[in-house]
C-alpha cells in the first residue's frame, strides 16, 4: 500500500487478451477526473510489467474490464502479496471475465462471468445504503446495462450491495435466481469490491455510477470509508 503521509494513489489496470469493452477509454477518463476531483494520483496502464512494478505503492488498483489473461507470474504474485498485505482491489464489470486459471483472483472477485442477455433496463435493488459505493442511491436504482450471469452465487462469501430481480427483466439461459451484481468483501487482510455495472460508455458519464464506482474505489483503498 501507499506510504501513510504521501498522497492516494490508484492504479487503472485494463489489460485484455480477449473480448475488450469500447468502454474502456471512458472508465479510465472516469477515474482519473475522480482522482483530480477528490484528491488521489492516478496511473492507467495496460502493461503487465508496470502492474508488478507499481501495485505494491499502490492505495487501491483498479481492474477495469480486463479480459483473458490479463495479468503474468510475476503480477500474479506481486498482486497476491500485495493484498495480503492489505491492499485494496477493485473489480468493474469485466473484471470478472479475466484470469480464470488463477484461483487466488477468484476468491478476490468472489464469482466468475457466465454470459449475460441483451443489454436491457431493470432495477437494481439496493440491499446496503450505508456503503459509500451505495449510499447516494434510492431503494431501487433503474438502469440500462448488461446484466451479467455468475457460475455461482457469492453472498454467503460477501457483504451484497446490490441485487437484480430476474422477474423484472430476461436474464437468459442461466438465470441465477437470487442474483448480487455489486459486493465487497475483505478476503485474506485485504479489500475487494466489485461491480458488475459499467459496460457501456455512457456510464462513466453517469452521476449516480460515478459516485459508485467513487465509493468503491474509497472504500477499496481505505480512504475514510
Amino acid at each position: 500500500m501507499s506510504e501513510p503521509n504521501s498522497r492516494p494513489s490508484v492504479l487503472v489496470y485494463s489489460r485484455t487478451t480477449a473480448f475488450r469493452h469500447e468502454s474502456i477509454p471512458a472508465g479510465v477518463a472516469a477515474i482519473s477526473r475522480l482522482g483530480r476531483e477528490h484528491g488521489f494520483a492516478v496511473t492507467a496502464t495496460e502493461d503487465p510489467d508496470v502492474l508488478t512494478a507499481e501495485v505494491a505503492r499502490q492505495s487501491a488498483v483498479v481492474f477495469l474490464s480486463t479480459s483473458g489473461t490479463s495479468v503474468d507470474a510475476a503480477g500474479r504474485a506481486a498482486l497476491e502479496k500485495w493484498v495480503r498485505a492489505g491492499g485494496g482491489f477493485v473489480g468493474v464489470h469485466g473484471a470478472s471475465t479475466s484470469d480464470k486459471d488463477w484461483p487466488f483472483y477468484r476468491e478476490l472477485v468472489a464469482a466468475r462471468f457466465v454470459d449475460h442477455p441483451a443489454v436491457q433496463e431493470a432495477p437494481a435493488t439496493v440491499e446496503d445504503r450505508t456503503h459509500p459505493s451505495t449510499m447516494h442511491l434510492d431503494s431501487t436504482w433503474n438502469r440500462l446495462d448488461e446484466w451479467y450471469n455468475f457460475d455461482a452465487n457469492p453472498r454467503e462469501d460477501v457483504r451484497v450491495l446490490l441485487s437484480v430481480d430476474e422477474a423484472r427483466y430476461e436474464p437468459g439461459p442461466h438465470a441465477m435466481g437470487d442474483h448480487p451484481i455489486a459486493w465487497c468483501h475483505e478476503p485474506h487482510g485485504g479489500r475487494s469490491w466489485y461491480t458488475a455495472l459499467g459496460h457501456a460508455s455512457e456510464a462513466y458519464t453517469d452521476p449516480d455510477f460515478l459516485a459508485h464506482l467513487l465509493g468503491g474505489i474509497r472504500w477499496a483503498a481505505r480512504l475514510g470509508a
